[in-house]
C-alpha cells in the first residue's frame, strides 16, 4: 500500500500498473499532474501478514489540486501471488 502511495506521489504509472492484479488492471493509467499527494494515513489493516494470501487496507490519502485540499478514503483489497502483493480493487467512501 505504501509503495503504491509513493508511486502516485511520484507519478510512476508504470509501477502502479505492475503492482495491479492482472484480473482488474486497466490497459493504461493517466495520472493527473496537477494533483499533489501530501499524506497517507493507514486507518485499518485486515490480514496481509507474512503467511496471508490476501489483505485489506483502509486509508485516507490527503491531496491538493487546483480546486483545493481533498481526501481520498478507500478500503483496498490486495492479493499475494508468487510472493508479490498486488492491488485488486477498492471501495471509496
Amino acid at each position: 500500500m505504501r509503495s503504491r502511495y509513493s508511486a502516485f506521489s511520484l507519478g510512476d504509472a508504470a509501477y502502479l500498473l505492475r503492482s495491479w492484479h492482472p484480473s482488474t488492471r486497466p490497459a493504461a493509467l493517466d495520472l493527473d499532474d496537477d494533483v499533489r499527494w501530501l499524506r497517507l494515513d493507514v486507518l485499518d489493516v485486515e490480514r496481509g501478514g507474512p503467511f496471508d494470501t490476501d489483505g485489506v487496507v483502509e486509508f485516507e490519502a490527503v491531496h491538493r489540486d487546483a480546486s483545493g485540499r481533498g481526501v481520498l478514503h478507500e478500503r483496498s483489497r490486495f492479493v499475494r501471488e508468487a510472493g508479490r502483493w498486488f492491488y485488486l480493487d477498492g471501495v471509496t467512501a
